[in-house]
C-alpha cells in the first residue's frame, strides 16, 4: 500500500533537502538574498569565439554582435522551506561599452547531474543560449536553481516557491556582479526557458508582475518546450507514452518523495532489484548516462503498479500541490507571451503548449504558439533560440 499520507513541508526537518539546514534556521535578512559568495570567470569569448560555440552547439549566430564574459556566481537564497542556503549561476555581460545594459533570465530544462548546468559545462547548451543572449547586447542571469551546479543538497524538481526565489536571488547577484564592473541593469526584464524551464518561466514572470522585486518589471517572457500541465507529464510517463518515461518518472518521484513524502519506503515505489538504488541514482551526482543504464526504460518495469496508479490518478493533498505545477500560465501577464513548441516534440507534447495557451487566453492575455517544426525536445530550443534572441535583443 501506498503512503497514506503525504507530509507537509512545514512539519518536519527529517526531509529537508541534504546539506540545507533545517526549516528553523533563521532566513538570510532581505538585504542578504542574493548576495555574492564568490565570483570565477568562466569565459572570455570574441565575438568569433561565440559563434564557434553556437555553430559546435548547433545554434544559428547570425545575431553574434560582441564578445562575452562569463563568471559563475555563488549567492546566497533560500531553501524549499524558507532556510539559508546558496546555489550558483552563470552570468553573461556582452564585451562592449554600454554601461547600462537589459536583463535576460534564463531557465533551464530538466537537469540531474549537478555538473550539466551553464555555469559549469562549458559545451552546454544552456551555457550556449546564455551565450548567444550577451553577444546580442543583453546581461544574462541563468540559474541553477537550487541543488545544482556548486548549490548543496538535491534539486527540488518542480517546487514553484524554490524556483522563483532562486531565480530573483540569482538577478539580484547578477545585479551586484555587474555594478562591481561599473554596470547597471534596466528594470524591464525578458524570461524565457526551456522545457522545466517554461513553467518556470511563467512563475518567475507573474512574481515579477506582482512586485517581488521592485528593481525590475516585466519586459517580455518566452517558454519553450514546457510541461505546462505537469499532472498530465507524469501520467503520460507512467502510461509510458513519453520518450525516456522512466527516468523522467523516477527523477520527479524522488525529488517530491524528499519534499512531501511520497511513499513510506522505496520498495512501495520501485519494483525490484531497483528499490535499493534508485534514490542514490539521483542524488545529483550521476550523469544521465549511468542513469539510463541502471534502469529500465520503460516505468511499468521500474515502479509499482500501486505506485503507477497513485500517478496517473493524483489525489488528495498530492493533487493539490500538482495543481500549482498545472496553473503556471493562468494569469494575465501585462505583456505579450510567445509560446515555443514544436511539433515532433516526443518528450514533451504539443497539448502542453495549447494548455498554457488556453489558461492565458481564459485570463485575456495576449499571446501566440509558434510551432518550431518536426524536431525533438532538444531540437526545439536550439530552434528557437534564435528567435527569442531577435525578440529580445536591444533596437540597433
Amino acid at each position: 500500500m501506498l503512503a497514506k499520507r503525504l507530509l507537509p513541508l512545514t512539519l518536519t526537518c527529517a526531509a529537508a533537502l541534504a546539506a540545507t539546514a533545517c526549516a528553523t534556521a533563521t532566513p538570510p535578512a532581505p538585504g542578504q538574498r542574493g548576495s555574492v559568495i564568490s565570483t570565477t570567470q568562466v569565459a572570455e569569448l570574441s565575438a568569433e569565439q561565440v559563434r564557434a560555440q553556437l555553430t559546435a552547439a548547433k545554434i544559428d549566430h547570425a545575431q553574434v554582435r560582441y564578445g562575452v564574459t562569463a563568471h559563475r556566481v555563488v549567492y546566497r537564497t533560500v531553501g524549499v522551506r524558507g532556510e539559508p542556503t546558496t546555489a550558483s549561476q552563470l552570468i553573461a555581460l556582452p564585451r562592449n561599452d554600454h554601461s547600462d545594459l537589459g536583463v535576460v533570465s534564463w531557465l533551464h530544462g530538466t537537469t540531474v547531474y549537478r555538473g550539466d548546468v551553464a555555469s559549469v559545462k562549458p559545451e552546454s547548451t544552456d551555457r550556449a543560449a546564455a551565450l548567444l543572449f550577451a553577444a546580442t547586447g543583453r546581461a544574462v542571469s541563468a540559474p541553477d536553481y537550487l541543488g545544482l551546479g556548486e548549490g548543496p543538497g538535491h534539486h527540488p524538481y518542480g517546487h514553484p516557491q524554490a524556483t522563483v526565489s532562486a531565480a530573483l536571488d540569482a538577478l539580484r547577484a547578477a545585479r551586484e556582479v555587474a555594478g562591481k564592473q561599473g554596470r547597471t541593469f534596466d528594470e524591464r526584464l525578458r524570461i524565457s526557458g526551456f522545457s522545466q524551464g517554461g513553467p518556470a518561466t511563467m512563475l518567475l514572470g507573474r512574481a515579477v508582475q506582482e512586485g517581488a522585486d521592485p528593481a525590475f518589471t516585466l519586459d517580455a517572457l518566452a517558454p519553450v518546450g514546457g510541461p505546462f500541465e505537469l499532472s498530465r507529464f507524469e501520467a503520460d510517463a507512467a502510461r509510458d507514452e513519453v520518450d525516456k518515461a522512466a527516468l523522467y518518472l523516477a527523477y520527479f518521484g524522488t525529488a517530491w518523495h524528499r519534499m512531501y513524502g511520497l511513499y513510506d519506503s522505496p520498495r512501495q515505489a520501485f519494483r525490484e532489484p531497483y528499490a535499493d538504488r534508485v534514490e542514490t541514482l539521483f542524488d545529483g551526482d550521476h550523469r544521465t548516462q549511468e542513469i539510463a543504464a541502471a534502469l529500465p526504460p520503460k516505468a511499468k518495469d521500474l515502479f509499482t503498479e500501486d505506485f503507477l496508479a497513485k500517478i496517473r490518478n493524483p489525489a488528495g493533498p498530492f493533487r493539490d500541490q500538482l495543481r500549482a505545477m498545472d496553473t503556471t500560465c493562468d494569469w494575465r501577464p501585462a505583456v505579450p507571451v510567445e509560446i515555443f513548441h514544436a511539433a515532433g516534440d516526443r518528450d514533451v507534447a504539443f497539448a502542453h503548449a495549447r494548455q498554457c495557451a488556453g489558461q492565458l487566453a481564459g485570463k485575456g492575455a495576449a499571446h501566440t504558439v509558434t510551432d518550431v517544426g518536426a524536431v525533438d525536445h532538444n531540437g526545439s530550443v536550439r530552434a528557437a533560440l534564435p528567435r527569442i534572441a531577435a525578440k529580445f535583443a536591444p533596437a540597433s
